[in-house]
């Protein structure tokens, strides 16, 4: 056991199956069905997993706002657009090969993206 390590996200949806394909699509998260039935998900790394969870107001505004790590973050914004995703901050450079943007789910969850050297 790591402590301290988040392991674990609920992520407010207003349709459980767009927002999980959502997430699949954008950061090929691995999508399971729990023993409750709760459509649940692994992320890339296996370090982190969750589910979504309706009934609860989508994260609209900055509070805690976690952030996903991409490869390429042009690609990633553009496929979010495609998808169903909105912008909500554009690319922002931080340095040389890092940069950093935030967008909204289709539940209208603000979440960010990552890339770094």
């Amino acid at each position: 056991m790591e402590a301290g390590k988040i392991c674990y996200l609920e992520i407010p949806a207003t349709d459980v199956e767009v927002s999980s394909a959502f997430y699949a699509k954008l950061f090929g998260w691995k999508l399971r069905t729990r023993g409750d039935g709760a459509r649940a998900f692994d992320d890339s790394t296996g370090a982190v997993s969750g589910s979504w969870v309706v009934g609860r107001a989508p994260a609209r505004e900055p509070g805690m706002l976690p952030y996903v790590m991409v490869e390429d973050i042009d690609r990633t914004l553009q496929q979010a657009r495609e998808i169903g995703g909105e912008i909500v901050t554009p690319r922002t450079a931080l340095g040389p090969g890092d940069a950093f943007a935030t967008l909204r789910d289709p539940a209208g969850n603000l979440l960010g993206i990552y890339h770094g050297r």
